[in-house]
């Protein structure tokens, strides 16, 4: 299989931090987010390769940083050639620009380049391929204040996804999803139907909310500890409780 990992944005919650390093560059815990995700694919025996996608600001800091780090896994920087947060292409765009220029024949595991997440990854990865559908791995929030600033996902029988709400008001369950999904290499193909269809390039959670109502896509539900650096409060209290995990 593949890894994919999101890292193209630019971070504008956490300026000045984000002005001149990528978001992933951020180190938490005395390690770099890219540092811990990049470990979590090293844990794939399958995974023969991760793809990087960044943007022109910060693409020769990405190629340099990889460069001066040994992984056990093939990583490729690519580029997607956008200089400011006005002209991103947007997480569904960048993902489907890795697709359409690696042409994977393989299933891809996406992860965005500001989540952290202390499951085991090959448990989701079991239940996804079992399912060989989109999976997208959830995290139980509890409270309906906190997920009124995620999308939000309601399943049914066997963790299908019946439900999806981006950062609903009224939010009819409190599991959110986490930026972290399974692409069935016979999924492939629905990037660029999606993309056909006019909506929302942005939040991948639109894709995943089309492919729930025109196809079939599951939830994985898991317990353990999930961080979304969206800014400095948050950045903070994963540096706390790493920093206190790790000693």
């Amino acid at each position: 299989m593949k890894g994919l990992i999101l890292a193209a944005g630019y971070g504008t919650r956490l300026y000045p931090l984000t002005l001149d390093r990528p978001k992933p560059l951020i180190k938490v815990g005395g390690k770099t987010i890219l540092e811990r995700l990049l470990r979590k694919f090293e844990q794939i025996e399958s995974c023969d390769e991760v793809y990087i996608v960044t943007n022109d600001k910060f693409a020769d800091m990405m190629v340099n940083w990889v460069a001066m780090r040994d992984f056990s896994v093939k990583i490729e920087i690519l580029n997607d050639h956008t200089n400011s947060n006005e002209d991103r292409l947007g997480a569904i765009g960048d993902i489907n620009l890795v697709l359409e220029e690696k042409t994977p024949n393989d299933d891809v595991l996406i992860v965005a380049g500001d989540n952290l997440f202390e499951f085991d990854v090959t448990d989701f990865l079991s239940f996804s391929k079992e399912k060989k559908k989109l999976c997208v791995a959830l995290f139980d929030v509890k409270q309906k204040e906190l997920a009124q600033k995620y999308g939000i996902v309601s399943i049914g029988e066997s963790g299908k996804i019946d439900g999806f709400q981006e950062k609903p008001e009224e939010p009819k369950s409190t599991l959110a999803s986490t930026g972290i999904y399974y692409l069935p290499n016979s999924g492939v193909g629905m990037m660029k139907e999606y993309l056909e269809t006019g909506l929302v390039k942005d939040a991948p959670g639109n894709f995943v909310k089309w492919v729930a109502e025109s196809h079939e896509a599951f939830g994985y539900v898991f317990t353990e500890g999930w961080y979304d650096i969206g800014d400095k409060k948050s950045l903070d209290k994963a540096d706390t409780e790493y920093r206190e995990r790790e000693l």
